[in-house]
């Protein structure tokens, strides 16, 4: 029995069961009519029930040796979410979900010594994450392995079907604080907020290259123990920019306290939303990344999905297709659980069978920027900088420091467009740097205060130099290392992409060494031709990743 089962995934489950043939499926939802139409279409008994109803009643007749519960949206279940499943554990039957809100699928171990006294097992998240995203793991990474980071991003073609309960998982997180795992803790940021490009090449040649923002999803709660991650993100791209900005800036609204939940707008959303859907394509991705350390060496492991032909909506039924096989065949250990092991890849790759579909894994070893860089002088630095310019994937350091600012309305002004701290002889000081693809990204907290710079390699040949940008100036760095300290002569710069004369290019004395107490110590000074004195800081830095 599906519930939801003429929805947008239960549907293609239901479809993908019937291919397999061996079992009766029962196509269930609150509406018959729709439920009729369904299986007059593609087979299977059309069946009404209301989850709300009396499912003990409707259990216990038909007695089902498995319930999919497909519908959701499963973080809107209210103050008895596992009714469905502790309903269908009483009458006997496997329970499984499509459930993708990681509060639910971890909390249905809850259930865990009931199934086991009535034999059957209760699993959730049997779509794609956590199923699909950890089969992938097992996938690339042997166990025991030491991962740094699990990254899960889902691409979706934009002329695929939005099913009721994505819209609302995602609309409930746009700029709403979110959870991820980094540096081995849960740390919050803002849902739909800063993106991270993927690029993915399909079959046919055609590359989908798209923007995914955080979200919060199963692996976020379930894959730091599983997998002993110290980093697990997970993030969702949209196809069209238009409908990806939209929701960056409804965010801002939810962020200001303009509009409290974007839940609400869900239905006037989805329907402005329909007119584009004959706009870009039927291809979408998943990707799934482990950055594994093998003492000082990371290499970056990645799984790519490719679904085309519109055959993206059924990826999020393959693992239950997967489960339900191998319950077929009594392979099912009773118990309640989120679906981590139940599903091995060679089960997912057999499950898509008869759809468009391709997999491809890859293998690339990660150099840290400052190390390409600086060639064989990186060996040469000390220690203690090394261990900053070693970031791979993600690295945090906490200290103190002092900040000087220039004086002036525009130095005050340009202070304040780039959120350069104020003057203070004493700060907390949290330094963090994220790795994405070939760039840095440097997050710098001076207190309650932020500013953040993206380093890359220079386009340039030179030997030790990177460019580093903050908002549209991009400065050209020629990293010098001498006794011991790394500078940062400026070399050149740009604004929007404009290059700037040279008696325009911000001034820079920046220098990096070690202190008395060998800690990591910075001191920086940046000045502008016209006016001097734009911000200086100094102080010292410890790991705390």
């Amino acid at each position: 029995m599906i519930l939801g089962g003429y929805g947008v995934f239960g549907g293609r489950l239901a479809r993908l069961l019937l291919a397999d043939g061996g079992a009766d499926i029962v196509v269930a939802g609150r509406s018959l009519a729709k439920a009729r139409a369904f299986c007059e279409q593609h087979g299977g008994r059309p069946l009404a029930i209301d989850r709300d109803g009396d499912l003990a009643n409707v259990f216990n007749g038909l007695r089902p040796a498995i319930v999919i519960d497909a519908a959701g949206p499963f973080q809107a279940y209210g103050d008895d979410p596992y009714r469905v499943a502790r309903t269908a554990i009483e009458a006997g039957a496997h329970y499984f979900d499509l459930a993708d809100d990681a509060g639910f699928a971890a909390g249905i171990s809850s259930l865990d010594a009931f199934a086991c006294d009535n034999g059957v097992a209760a699993v959730s998240g049997v779509s794609s994450v956590p199923a699909l995203s950890a089969a992938a793991v097992r996938a690339l990474v042997p166990e025991g392995a030491a991962i740094d980071l699990i990254e899960t991003a889902i691409l979706p073609g934009n002329r695929v079907p939005r099913g009721r309960s994505v819209v609302h998982a995602i609309l409930s997180q746009v700029g709403r604080q979110v959870a991820v795992f980094r540096h081995g803790q849960p740390t919050m940021t803002t849902g739909w907020g800063k993106g991270r490009i993927y690029n993915v090449w399909t079959k046919s040649g055609l590359p989908l290259r798209r923007r995914a923002r955080a979200l919060c999803v199963p692996d976020i709660a379930l894959f730091p123990e599983r997998f002993a991650a110290r980093n697990v993100e997970f993030r969702a791209g949209l196809e069209l920019g238009l409908i990806d900005r939209g929701l960056w800036w409804l965010g801002l609204l939810v962020r200001s306290g303009a509009i409290r939940d974007l839940t609400a707008l869900a239905r006037p959303l989805t329907a402005l939303a329909r007119p584009l859907e004959e706009f870009g394509s039927d291809r979408g991705a998943m990707v799934v990344r482990a950055f594994v350390r093998d003492g000082d060496d990371v290499e970056r492991r990645e799984w790519q999905l490719v679904a085309e032909a519109g055959d993206g909506p059924f990826i999020p039924a393959v693992p239950a297709r997967a489960l339900v096989r191998k319950a077929l065949r009594g392979g099912l250990t009773a118990g309640a659980r989120p679906c981590l092991d139940d599903i091995d890849p060679d089960d997912a790759t057999k499950a898509m069978a008869g759809l468009q579909v391709s997999t491809v894994i890859s293998r690339e070893r990660e150099t840290p920027l400052f190390r390409e860089a600086l060639g064989p002088d990186f060996n040469r630095l000390p220690a203690p900088l090394r261990a900053v310019h070693d970031a791979r994937v993600h690295k945090r350091f906490v200290g103190r420091g002092r900040v000087r600012r220039g004086s002036g309305p525009l130095t005050e002004l340009l202070c304040l467009a780039f959120g350069l701290p104020q003057s203070s002889d004493d700060l907390p000081v949290t330094v963090s740097i994220e790795r994405d693809g070939a760039a840095e990204i440097w997050t710098r907290h001076f207190g309650r205060q932020r500013f953040r710079s993206v380093l890359r390699r220079s386009a340039s040949d030179g030997k030790g130099r990177v460019r580093e940008r903050f908002g549209p100036v991009s400065i050209e760095i020629d990293l010098a290392l001498a006794d011991s300290t790394l500078s940062y002569p400026v070399g050149g710069g740009s604004f929007a992409g404009v290059r700037l004369p040279s008696f325009l290019v911000p001034r820079s004395e920046t220098r990096e060494s070690v202190d008395e107490d060998g800690r990591f110590c910075f001191s920086v000074r940046i000045s502008l031709p016209l006016t001097g004195l734009l911000i200086s800081y100094e102080g010292w830095l410890e790991d705390a990743s």
